[in-house]
Protein backbone atom coordinates (compact mmCIF):
# COMPACT_ATOMS: atom_id res chain seq x y z
CA UNK A 1 0.00 0.00 0.00
CA UNK A 2 1.66 3.22 -0.73
CA UNK A 3 1.73 6.96 0.24
CA UNK A 4 -0.96 7.67 -1.90
CA UNK A 5 -3.73 5.55 -1.04
CA UNK A 6 -3.35 5.50 2.68
CA UNK A 7 -3.68 9.82 2.02
CA UNK A 8 -6.97 8.70 0.11
CA UNK A 9 -8.08 6.53 2.73
CA UNK A 10 -8.34 8.83 5.09
CA UNK A 11 -9.41 11.54 2.84
CA UNK A 12 -12.48 9.41 2.17
CA UNK A 13 -13.24 8.72 5.30
CA UNK A 14 -12.59 11.87 6.89
CA UNK A 15 -14.69 14.15 4.08
CA UNK A 16 -17.48 11.25 4.38
CA UNK A 17 -20.14 10.90 6.80
CA UNK A 18 -18.47 12.34 10.28
CA UNK A 19 -17.51 15.82 8.88
CA UNK A 20 -20.70 16.49 6.68
CA UNK A 21 -23.01 15.49 9.60
CA UNK A 22 -21.35 17.89 11.63
CA UNK A 23 -21.34 20.82 9.29
CA UNK A 24 -24.83 20.21 8.20
CA UNK A 25 -25.81 19.67 11.97
CA UNK A 26 -23.79 22.98 12.88
CA UNK A 27 -25.56 24.91 10.29
CA UNK A 28 -29.13 23.47 11.28
CA UNK A 29 -28.55 24.22 14.77
CA UNK A 30 -27.68 27.83 13.69
CA UNK A 31 -30.61 28.16 11.51
CA UNK A 32 -32.77 27.48 14.34
CA UNK A 33 -31.15 29.31 16.78
CA UNK A 34 -31.05 32.38 14.88
CA UNK A 35 -34.53 31.78 13.08
CA UNK A 36 -33.61 31.43 9.74
CA UNK A 37 -31.35 35.06 9.50
CA UNK A 38 -29.70 33.48 6.25
CA UNK A 39 -33.51 33.88 4.46
CA UNK A 40 -35.09 37.09 6.51
CA UNK A 41 -32.17 39.28 6.66
CA UNK A 42 -30.50 38.65 3.13
CA UNK A 43 -31.87 41.93 2.03
CA UNK A 44 -29.61 43.96 4.95
CA UNK A 45 -27.27 41.78 3.88
CA UNK A 46 -26.81 42.70 0.47
CA UNK A 47 -27.46 46.18 1.39
CA UNK A 48 -24.33 46.18 3.35
CA UNK A 49 -21.58 45.20 1.05
CA UNK A 50 -21.72 48.82 -0.31
CA UNK A 51 -23.16 50.75 1.91
CA UNK A 52 -21.59 49.66 5.60
CA UNK A 53 -20.88 52.59 7.80
CA UNK A 54 -17.30 51.09 8.50
CA UNK A 55 -17.06 53.05 11.92
CA UNK A 56 -15.01 51.84 14.76
CA UNK A 57 -11.93 49.96 14.62
CA UNK A 58 -10.12 47.42 12.24
CA UNK A 59 -7.87 47.60 9.07
CA UNK A 60 -9.68 47.65 5.98
CA UNK A 61 -13.08 48.29 5.31
CA UNK A 62 -16.13 45.50 5.23
CA UNK A 63 -15.99 45.36 1.58
CA UNK A 64 -12.20 44.76 1.35
CA UNK A 65 -12.04 42.20 3.92
CA UNK A 66 -15.27 40.60 1.38
CA UNK A 67 -13.09 40.49 -1.07
CA UNK A 68 -10.20 39.24 0.11
CA UNK A 69 -12.51 36.54 1.72
CA UNK A 70 -13.83 35.83 -2.01
CA UNK A 71 -10.93 36.01 -3.61
CA UNK A 72 -10.20 33.04 -1.30
CA UNK A 73 -13.35 31.22 -1.53
CA UNK A 74 -14.05 31.89 -5.36
CA UNK A 75 -11.80 30.07 -7.18
CA UNK A 76 -11.01 26.98 -9.14
CA UNK A 77 -13.21 24.99 -6.58
CA UNK A 78 -16.29 27.26 -8.22
CA UNK A 79 -15.85 25.82 -11.31
CA UNK A 80 -14.28 22.52 -11.08
CA UNK A 81 -15.49 21.50 -8.21
CA UNK A 82 -19.08 21.96 -9.38
CA UNK A 83 -18.36 19.36 -12.33
CA UNK A 84 -16.69 16.86 -10.19
CA UNK A 85 -19.63 16.87 -7.86
CA UNK A 86 -22.15 16.62 -11.04
CA UNK A 87 -19.97 13.96 -12.82
CA UNK A 88 -19.41 12.08 -9.76
CA UNK A 89 -23.28 12.25 -8.31
CA UNK A 90 -25.41 13.12 -10.82
CA UNK A 91 -27.52 16.28 -11.49
CA UNK A 92 -28.68 15.87 -8.19
CA UNK A 93 -25.43 16.87 -6.17
CA UNK A 94 -26.49 20.37 -7.49
CA UNK A 95 -29.88 20.26 -5.22
CA UNK A 96 -27.68 19.41 -2.05
CA UNK A 97 -25.13 22.25 -2.79
CA UNK A 98 -27.54 24.69 -2.92
CA UNK A 99 -29.08 22.94 0.48
CA UNK A 100 -25.82 22.85 2.03
CA UNK A 101 -24.60 26.85 1.07
CA UNK A 102 -28.44 27.38 2.85
CA UNK A 103 -27.27 26.21 5.79
CA UNK A 104 -23.82 27.06 5.30
CA UNK A 105 -25.07 30.68 5.05
CA UNK A 106 -26.04 30.30 9.04
CA UNK A 107 -22.35 29.10 9.96
CA UNK A 108 -20.84 31.84 7.83
CA UNK A 109 -22.52 34.64 10.00
CA UNK A 110 -21.35 33.04 13.19
CA UNK A 111 -18.11 32.92 12.10
CA UNK A 112 -17.78 37.03 11.11
CA UNK A 113 -19.74 37.38 14.22
CA UNK A 114 -17.15 35.69 16.36
CA UNK A 115 -14.29 36.84 14.47
CA UNK A 116 -14.81 40.49 14.97
CA UNK A 117 -16.09 39.71 18.30
CA UNK A 118 -12.80 38.07 20.02
CA UNK A 119 -10.40 39.91 17.61
CA UNK A 120 -7.18 41.27 19.09
CA UNK A 121 -4.39 43.31 17.20
CA UNK A 122 -0.65 42.22 17.19
CA UNK A 123 2.54 43.65 18.24
CA UNK A 124 2.58 45.52 14.81
CA UNK A 125 -0.81 47.12 15.16
CA UNK A 126 -2.69 44.58 13.12
CA UNK A 127 -6.13 43.20 13.86
CA UNK A 128 -5.67 39.08 14.09
CA UNK A 129 -9.11 37.34 14.19
CA UNK A 130 -10.26 33.94 13.61
CA UNK A 131 -11.19 30.56 14.78
CA UNK A 132 -7.67 30.37 16.45
CA UNK A 133 -8.71 33.47 18.55
CA UNK A 134 -12.58 33.09 19.56
CA UNK A 135 -11.75 29.31 20.28
CA UNK A 136 -9.33 30.63 22.74
CA UNK A 137 -10.45 33.59 24.04
CA UNK A 138 -14.25 32.49 23.57
CA UNK A 139 -14.04 29.06 24.69
CA UNK A 140 -11.40 29.31 27.14
CA UNK A 141 -7.31 28.77 27.67
CA UNK A 142 -7.94 24.98 28.03
CA UNK A 143 -9.66 24.58 24.70
CA UNK A 144 -6.03 26.49 23.60
CA UNK A 145 -4.72 23.26 22.05
CA UNK A 146 -7.88 23.22 19.55
CA UNK A 147 -6.86 26.65 18.68
CA UNK A 148 -3.14 25.38 17.68
CA UNK A 149 -4.77 22.77 16.24
CA UNK A 150 -6.65 24.97 13.75
CA UNK A 151 -4.13 27.54 13.02
CA UNK A 152 -1.69 24.80 12.81
CA UNK A 153 -3.46 22.90 9.84
CA UNK A 154 -4.29 26.51 8.01
CA UNK A 155 -0.82 27.74 7.59
CA UNK A 156 -0.25 24.30 6.03
CA UNK A 157 -3.28 24.41 3.84
CA UNK A 158 -1.78 27.99 2.92
CA UNK A 159 1.44 26.81 2.24
CA UNK A 160 1.25 23.59 0.44
CA UNK A 161 -2.38 22.73 -0.34
CA UNK A 162 -4.91 24.98 -1.50
CA UNK A 163 -2.83 28.42 -1.24
CA UNK A 164 -0.42 27.33 -4.18
CA UNK A 165 0.35 24.18 -5.56
CA UNK A 166 -3.18 23.57 -7.06
CA UNK A 167 -3.28 27.51 -8.38
CA UNK A 168 -0.05 27.64 -9.87
CA UNK A 169 -1.04 24.30 -11.70
CA UNK A 170 -4.31 25.19 -12.37
CA UNK A 171 -2.54 28.70 -14.39
CA UNK A 172 0.01 27.25 -15.53
CA UNK A 173 -1.93 24.24 -17.59
CA UNK A 174 -4.15 26.57 -18.65
CA UNK A 175 -1.83 28.83 -20.50
CA UNK A 176 0.01 25.99 -21.80
CA UNK A 177 -2.99 24.43 -23.33
CA UNK A 178 -4.77 27.35 -24.78
CA UNK A 179 -1.94 29.84 -25.42
CA UNK A 180 1.05 27.61 -25.59
CA UNK A 181 3.20 30.01 -22.79
CA UNK A 182 5.83 27.76 -21.43
CA UNK A 183 5.41 26.37 -17.78
CA UNK A 184 8.38 28.27 -16.71
CA UNK A 185 7.55 31.78 -18.21
CA UNK A 186 4.09 31.64 -16.45
CA UNK A 187 5.73 30.47 -13.30
CA UNK A 188 7.52 33.06 -12.98
CA UNK A 189 5.66 35.77 -13.95
CA UNK A 190 3.20 34.44 -11.26
CA UNK A 191 5.74 34.46 -8.54
CA UNK A 192 6.38 37.39 -9.38
CA UNK A 193 2.73 38.90 -9.23
CA UNK A 194 2.13 37.15 -6.08
CA UNK A 195 5.57 38.99 -4.36
CA UNK A 196 4.33 42.57 -5.61
CA UNK A 197 1.12 42.14 -3.67
CA UNK A 198 1.53 39.70 -0.96
CA UNK A 199 5.02 41.65 0.42
CA UNK A 200 2.67 45.02 1.14
CA UNK A 201 0.13 42.73 3.33
CA UNK A 202 -3.41 42.83 4.04
CA UNK A 203 -3.89 46.08 2.50
CA UNK A 204 -2.24 45.37 -0.09
CA UNK A 205 -4.27 42.05 -0.72
CA UNK A 206 -7.37 43.79 -0.40
CA UNK A 207 -6.69 46.75 -3.14
CA UNK A 208 -6.39 44.42 -5.14
CA UNK A 209 -8.96 41.87 -4.50
CA UNK A 210 -11.84 45.01 -4.73
CA UNK A 211 -11.16 45.58 -8.69
CA UNK A 212 -10.38 41.79 -9.41
CA UNK A 213 -12.64 40.06 -7.80
CA UNK A 214 -16.19 41.55 -8.56
CA UNK A 215 -14.44 42.29 -12.47
CA UNK A 216 -13.81 38.00 -12.52
CA UNK A 217 -17.48 37.45 -10.67
CA UNK A 218 -19.76 39.66 -13.13
CA UNK A 219 -17.23 38.36 -16.33
CA UNK A 220 -17.87 34.76 -15.46
CA UNK A 221 -22.27 35.05 -14.43
CA UNK A 222 -22.09 37.01 -17.85
CA UNK A 223 -20.53 34.47 -19.51
CA UNK A 224 -22.96 31.83 -17.97
CA UNK A 225 -26.30 34.01 -18.67
CA UNK A 226 -24.99 33.67 -22.36
CA UNK A 227 -25.00 30.03 -22.05
CA UNK A 228 -27.96 29.97 -20.52
CA UNK A 229 -29.89 31.96 -23.24
CA UNK A 230 -28.18 29.85 -25.64
CA UNK A 231 -29.69 26.87 -24.87
CA UNK A 232 -32.72 28.50 -22.69
CA UNK A 233 -35.01 25.68 -24.17
CA UNK A 234 -33.34 23.21 -22.23
CA UNK A 235 -33.70 25.12 -18.52
CA UNK A 236 -37.16 23.90 -17.72
CA UNK A 237 -35.76 20.55 -18.32
CA UNK A 238 -32.50 20.93 -16.55
CA UNK A 239 -33.72 22.46 -13.15
CA UNK A 240 -36.51 19.19 -13.53
CA UNK A 241 -33.78 16.79 -13.60
CA UNK A 242 -32.17 18.23 -10.52
CA UNK A 243 -35.07 17.72 -8.45
CA UNK A 244 -36.14 14.32 -9.53
CA UNK A 245 -32.10 13.31 -9.42
CA UNK A 246 -31.50 14.34 -5.80
CA UNK A 247 -34.26 11.62 -4.38
CA UNK A 248 -33.99 8.97 -6.72
CA UNK A 249 -31.11 7.25 -8.12
CA UNK A 250 -29.64 8.69 -11.62
CA UNK A 251 -29.44 6.27 -14.08
CA UNK A 252 -26.26 5.65 -16.39
CA UNK A 253 -26.15 7.50 -19.66
CA UNK A 254 -23.29 8.41 -21.85
CA UNK A 255 -20.13 8.47 -19.91
CA UNK A 256 -21.75 8.94 -16.51
CA UNK A 257 -21.69 5.67 -14.90
CA UNK A 258 -25.10 6.64 -12.75
CA UNK A 259 -25.29 7.83 -9.04
CA UNK A 260 -27.81 6.78 -5.74
CA UNK A 261 -29.37 8.96 -3.71
CA UNK A 262 -26.87 9.39 -1.25
CA UNK A 263 -24.06 9.81 -3.26
CA UNK A 264 -25.34 12.76 -4.63
CA UNK A 265 -26.13 14.51 -1.28
CA UNK A 266 -22.21 13.63 -0.35
CA UNK A 267 -20.97 14.53 -3.19
CA UNK A 268 -23.09 18.20 -3.41
CA UNK A 269 -22.58 18.01 0.62
CA UNK A 270 -18.60 17.79 0.36
CA UNK A 271 -17.91 20.14 -2.81
CA UNK A 272 -20.05 22.68 -1.60
CA UNK A 273 -18.17 22.41 1.42
CA UNK A 274 -14.83 22.95 -0.83
CA UNK A 275 -16.72 25.69 -2.97
CA UNK A 276 -17.69 28.22 -0.31
CA UNK A 277 -15.86 27.45 2.51
CA UNK A 278 -18.41 27.30 5.01
CA UNK A 279 -17.54 25.58 8.15
CA UNK A 280 -13.78 25.64 7.53
CA UNK A 281 -13.03 28.75 9.39
CA UNK A 282 -10.86 30.50 6.68
CA UNK A 283 -12.85 33.50 5.73
CA UNK A 284 -13.49 34.63 9.27
CA UNK A 285 -9.61 35.43 9.30
CA UNK A 286 -10.09 38.33 6.74
CA UNK A 287 -13.56 39.29 8.45
CA UNK A 288 -11.61 39.83 11.58
CA UNK A 289 -10.01 43.07 10.16
CA UNK A 290 -13.20 44.50 8.83
CA UNK A 291 -13.71 48.00 9.96
CA UNK A 292 -17.02 47.77 12.15
CA UNK A 293 -18.00 48.57 15.44
CA UNK A 294 -20.97 45.71 15.47
CA UNK A 295 -19.97 42.37 15.46
CA UNK A 296 -23.40 41.52 13.38
CA UNK A 297 -22.88 43.88 11.20
CA UNK A 298 -19.51 42.17 9.61
CA UNK A 299 -21.33 38.41 10.36
CA UNK A 300 -23.83 39.39 7.79
CA UNK A 301 -22.01 40.58 5.32
CA UNK A 302 -19.80 37.56 5.74
CA UNK A 303 -22.89 35.65 4.96
CA UNK A 304 -23.15 37.02 1.25
CA UNK A 305 -19.88 35.21 0.69
CA UNK A 306 -21.82 31.71 0.46
CA UNK A 307 -24.64 33.40 -0.99
CA UNK A 308 -22.22 34.59 -3.97
CA UNK A 309 -20.21 31.54 -4.32
CA UNK A 310 -22.90 29.05 -4.42
CA UNK A 311 -26.11 30.55 -5.54
CA UNK A 312 -25.09 32.04 -7.95
CA UNK A 313 -21.40 31.09 -9.15
CA UNK A 314 -21.72 27.48 -8.41
CA UNK A 315 -25.51 27.43 -9.38
CA UNK A 316 -25.24 28.94 -12.72
CA UNK A 317 -22.05 26.84 -13.31
CA UNK A 318 -23.73 23.51 -12.71
CA UNK A 319 -26.96 24.73 -15.16
CA UNK A 320 -24.44 25.19 -17.73
CA UNK A 321 -23.26 21.93 -17.71
CA UNK A 322 -26.75 20.68 -17.58
CA UNK A 323 -28.31 22.43 -20.32
CA UNK A 324 -25.10 22.23 -23.02
CA UNK A 325 -25.42 17.87 -21.90
CA UNK A 326 -21.73 17.35 -21.39
CA UNK A 327 -21.97 16.78 -17.94
CA UNK A 328 -23.20 13.22 -19.16
CA UNK A 329 -20.61 12.90 -22.15
CA UNK A 330 -17.26 11.04 -22.11
CA UNK A 331 -15.08 14.58 -21.12
CA UNK A 332 -13.14 14.84 -17.91
CA UNK A 333 -14.78 16.98 -14.92
CA UNK A 334 -11.71 19.66 -15.27
CA UNK A 335 -12.69 20.17 -19.26
CA UNK A 336 -16.60 20.11 -19.12
CA UNK A 337 -17.42 23.86 -18.15
CA UNK A 338 -14.77 24.83 -20.85
CA UNK A 339 -16.71 22.92 -23.53
CA UNK A 340 -20.10 23.41 -22.41
CA UNK A 341 -18.65 27.25 -22.95
CA UNK A 342 -17.65 26.27 -26.03
CA UNK A 343 -20.57 25.04 -27.30
CA UNK A 344 -22.11 28.50 -27.09
CA UNK A 345 -20.03 30.43 -28.29
CA UNK A 346 -16.76 30.42 -30.14
CA UNK A 347 -13.88 31.96 -27.74
CA UNK A 348 -15.89 30.48 -25.00
CA UNK A 349 -12.99 27.98 -23.68
CA UNK A 350 -10.06 31.28 -24.40
CA UNK A 351 -12.53 33.68 -21.75
CA UNK A 352 -13.07 30.76 -19.66
CA UNK A 353 -9.02 30.11 -19.41
CA UNK A 354 -8.73 33.87 -18.42
CA UNK A 355 -11.19 33.85 -15.77
CA UNK A 356 -9.65 30.77 -14.08
CA UNK A 357 -6.10 32.33 -14.19
CA UNK A 358 -7.81 35.18 -12.05
CA UNK A 359 -10.16 32.47 -9.75
CA UNK A 360 -6.39 30.92 -9.19
CA UNK A 361 -4.14 33.79 -9.15
CA UNK A 362 -6.80 35.67 -6.33
CA UNK A 363 -7.05 32.55 -4.31
CA UNK A 364 -3.56 32.48 -4.01
CA UNK A 365 -3.32 36.08 -2.21
CA UNK A 366 -6.31 35.24 -0.06
CA UNK A 367 -4.70 31.78 1.57
CA UNK A 368 -1.70 33.77 1.50
CA UNK A 369 -3.19 36.23 3.96
CA UNK A 370 -4.78 33.13 6.26
CA UNK A 371 -1.53 31.72 6.36
CA UNK A 372 0.58 34.89 7.81
CA UNK A 373 -2.74 35.19 10.28
CA UNK A 374 -1.80 31.65 11.81
CA UNK A 375 1.61 31.88 11.73
CA UNK A 376 1.27 35.07 13.59
CA UNK A 377 -1.02 33.40 16.13
CA UNK A 378 1.55 30.54 16.81
CA UNK A 379 5.21 32.30 16.09
CA UNK A 380 4.70 35.65 16.42
CA UNK A 381 4.90 38.95 14.07
CA UNK A 382 8.63 38.33 13.50
CA UNK A 383 8.03 35.00 11.56
CA UNK A 384 5.60 36.88 8.81
CA UNK A 385 8.33 38.01 6.37
CA UNK A 386 9.77 34.97 6.39
CA UNK A 387 6.76 33.22 5.55
CA UNK A 388 5.74 35.35 2.94
CA UNK A 389 9.25 34.68 1.11
CA UNK A 390 8.53 31.44 1.82
CA UNK A 391 4.97 30.94 0.14
CA UNK A 392 6.36 33.23 -3.08
CA UNK A 393 9.43 30.09 -3.51
CA UNK A 394 6.60 27.58 -3.21
CA UNK A 395 4.43 29.52 -5.43
CA UNK A 396 7.35 29.82 -8.01
CA UNK A 397 8.07 26.14 -7.87
CA UNK A 398 4.26 24.80 -7.86
CA UNK A 399 4.10 24.27 -11.50
CA UNK A 400 6.96 21.35 -11.39
CA UNK A 401 5.45 19.29 -8.39
CA UNK A 402 3.07 16.99 -8.36
CA UNK A 403 -0.06 16.99 -7.03
CA UNK A 404 -1.57 13.65 -6.01
CA UNK A 405 -0.59 13.50 -2.14
CA UNK A 406 -0.70 17.01 -2.09
CA UNK A 407 -4.14 17.03 -3.24
CA UNK A 408 -4.90 14.29 -0.36
CA UNK A 409 -2.86 16.28 2.65
CA UNK A 410 -5.02 19.53 1.92
CA UNK A 411 -8.03 17.57 1.90
CA UNK A 412 -7.27 16.50 5.34
CA UNK A 413 -5.28 19.32 6.53
CA UNK A 414 -8.67 21.23 5.86
CA UNK A 415 -10.60 19.00 7.55
CA UNK A 416 -8.48 19.51 10.99
CA UNK A 417 -8.85 23.09 10.40
CA UNK A 418 -13.20 22.61 10.17
CA UNK A 419 -13.15 20.31 13.74
CA UNK A 420 -11.94 22.57 16.22
CA UNK A 421 -14.00 25.79 13.92
CA UNK A 422 -17.33 23.84 14.01
CA UNK A 423 -16.77 22.80 17.78
CA UNK A 424 -16.14 26.49 18.71
CA UNK A 425 -19.61 27.75 16.72
CA UNK A 426 -21.65 25.05 18.51
CA UNK A 427 -19.89 26.28 21.83
CA UNK A 428 -20.51 29.91 21.36
CA UNK A 429 -23.74 30.13 19.55
CA UNK A 430 -25.45 31.95 22.45
CA UNK A 431 -22.91 34.58 21.66
CA UNK A 432 -23.81 34.46 18.41
CA UNK A 433 -27.06 34.97 19.25
CA UNK A 434 -26.76 38.01 22.02
CA UNK A 435 -24.30 39.82 19.19
CA UNK A 436 -27.27 39.62 16.91
CA UNK A 437 -29.87 40.75 19.64
CA UNK A 438 -27.43 43.51 20.25
CA UNK A 439 -27.16 44.49 16.59
CA UNK A 440 -30.82 44.43 15.51
CA UNK A 441 -31.87 46.11 18.67
CA UNK A 442 -29.86 48.81 17.71
CA UNK A 443 -31.22 49.04 14.26
CA UNK A 444 -34.80 49.32 15.11
CA UNK A 445 -33.53 51.98 18.12
CA UNK A 446 -32.12 53.93 15.38
CA UNK A 447 -34.76 53.67 12.99
CA UNK A 448 -37.20 54.96 15.66
CA UNK A 449 -34.94 58.24 16.69
CA UNK A 450 -35.46 58.78 12.59
CA UNK A 451 -39.39 58.24 12.51
CA UNK A 452 -39.11 61.00 15.72
CA UNK A 453 -36.13 63.00 14.36
CA UNK A 454 -38.75 63.04 10.93
CA UNK A 455 -41.76 63.87 12.62
CA UNK A 456 -40.69 66.80 14.68
CA UNK A 457 -39.38 68.40 11.34
CA UNK A 458 -42.84 68.24 10.48
CA UNK A 459 -44.41 69.43 12.55
CA UNK A 460 -41.52 72.36 12.72
CA UNK A 461 -42.86 72.95 9.78
CA UNK A 462 -46.43 73.27 10.11
CA UNK A 463 -46.13 76.08 12.88
CA UNK A 464 -43.67 77.87 10.51
CA UNK A 465 -46.01 77.78 7.98
CA UNK A 466 -48.95 78.81 10.51
CA UNK A 467 -47.10 81.78 11.59
CA UNK A 468 -46.14 82.85 7.82
CA UNK A 469 -50.23 82.82 7.25
CA UNK A 470 -50.92 84.83 10.17
CA UNK A 471 -48.67 87.32 9.57
CA UNK A 472 -49.70 87.82 6.12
Amino acid sequence: MNLVHVLETISSWIWGAPLIILVMGTGLWLTIRLKMLQVFRLPLAIKLIGKAPNEGSGDVSSFAALSTALAATVGTGSIVGVATAIKLGGPGALFWMVVAAFFGMATKYAEGVLAVKYRVKDRNGQFSGGPMYYIENGLGRRFKPLAMLFAFSGMLVALFGIGTFPQVKAIVSSTENSFGVPPIVTALIIATLTALVTIGGLKSIAKVSTKVVPFKTGLYVLICIIVLIRFADQLPAAIALVLHSAFSTTSATGGFAGATIMLAMRSGVARGIFANEAGLGSAPIAAAAAKTKWPAEQGLISMTGVFIDTMVICLMTGLTLLVSGVWSGPTDAGLMTQQAFSSAFPLGAELLTIILIMFAFTTMLGWNYYGERCVEYLLGVKWIKPYRYLFIALVAGGAFIKLDAIWLLADIFNAMMAFPNLIALLGLSGIVVAETRTYMDSLYSNKQKGILAGASVSAAIQVEEKGQTVNS
